[in-house]
Formats: structure tokens, sequence, C-alpha cells
């Protein structure tokens, strides 16, 4: 169990936070919130695996 990786902490929360952004859009009917949230959870989530795969080739997974 242990070793608790922060940086993917971080990322799993902004994406929540995105989500919830784009959830609370729609109950707003506002398309710009909601773009803007999916454009966030779209970058939030490359920074994410882009991570994942460098610390996986670097041996630190």
């Amino acid at each position: 169990m242990g070793n608790i990786k922060w940086i993917f902490v971080l990322y799993s929360l902004l994406a929540a936070v995105s989500l919830m952004g784009i959830a609370i859009s729609i109950s707003l009917a506002s398309p710009l919130l909601a773009a803007g949230s999916l454009v966030a959870l779209t970058i939030i989530m490359g920074f994410g695996f882009t991570t994942k795969k460098r610390y996986r080739e670097e041996g630190r997974l």
C-alpha cells in the first residue's frame, strides 16, 4: 500500500471539479461554461495520462 503519488490525486480532483463544472453548466443552460469545462477536463486528463506514461517509463510506478 504506502507510496501515494500526490500528483495523480491532484489530477483526479481537478478532473472531478471539471466534471462538476459540466453538470453545473447543464443546470444553468450555459453552453460556454460547458465547453470550457469540457476543454479543461480534456487537458487535465491528457496531463494525467502523459504523467502516468512518463512515470511508468522511468520505473516510478
